[in-house]
């Protein structure tokens, strides 16, 4: 199913939604946090006129697991550039996400005043990147529904930087909207994976992602970074930027080291 499918949302009732989790978008069965957040994002956007994200804060509360869950949402501020909605996504026994978003008109990336001090990040071309397919084990059922073609020096995951740097888009080359770029900035491994570290495992506490626009069709060039592995937890600062070198996306989240 393309991503607009599995990601979408009915209104059943004055501010609550019902959604399903897909399957095939998790990571060792638990849904990708970028997929879930973008399932709450389509439910708050309608909630707020049909307003695009802007600016999302996620907070994790639980693993998401493939089936049925219920999105109710709160319109907390509705403006005249900007409307506020928060969300909270529940499956059968508990919370699963909680975020706060602003929402905003489709034309808010054709803004005058632009300046830009950084570029796209230096990449082979997508062919000549390491394609990452699934498997049973690793990597996970999510690079099935995604197209995520990694640096050369980066794939091994023996550099001892924890980044990664690659070409993203959606299966069968399907659109990337303000949704699917927040399937983007949470599409990649942990950058700790690269660092030869002993972590296997680092689950997302929050995400935050910034959307500056509409990307043009095409592949998305990315790269994440993290610069603190300190005191049982990591940050991790992705750029998304589109077939025309424009920024349409960065985003920030914070990782726990299990211990």
């Amino acid at each position: 199913m393309p991503f607009a499918d599995d990601s979408s949302v009915t209104l059943v009732s004055p501010d609550r939604f019902s959604a399903t989790i897909a399957p095939g978008w998790d990571i060792v069965g638990n849904a990708n946090g970028g997929y879930l957040l973008a399932v709450a994002a389509r439910a708050a956007s309608e909630a707020g006129g049909g307003r695009i994200p802007a600016s999302i804060t996620a907070h994790f509360l639980a693993p998401g697991r493939p089936g049925p869950v219920s999105i109710d949402t709160c319109v907390e501020k509705n403006g005249r550039r900007f409307t506020t909605v928060s969300a909270t996504m529940v499956d059968e026994s508990r919370p699963v996400l909680a975020m706060l978003g602003s929402f905003a008109d489709r034309d808010t990336d054709s803004h005058p005043v632009t300046r830009i001090a950084a570029a796209p990040p230096e990449m082979p071309p997508p062919e000549d990147c390491i394609l990452v397919e699934p498997t049973e084990t690793y990597p996970p059922p999510f690079m099935g529904r995604v197209e995520l073609r990694l640096h050369p020096d980066d794939a091994g995951m023996t550099s001892g930087i924890p980044r990664f740097r690659g070409w993203f888009r959606l299966r069968n080359d399907e659109a990337i909207d303000s949704f699917g770029l927040l399937v983007a900035v949470d599409g990649f491994p942990p950058t700790i994976f690269a660092a030869q570290l002993p972590v296997g495992w680092t689950p997302t506490l929050e995400l935050t992602a910034h959307l500056r626009g509409i990307p043009e069709p095409g592949w998305l060039r990315c790269e994440f970074t993290t610069r603190f592995i300190s005191g049982g937890y990591l940050e991790e600062d992705g750029e998304i930027w589109d077939s025309s070198d424009r920024l349409v996306a960065q985003s920030r989240q914070l990782a726990l080291l299990p211990e």
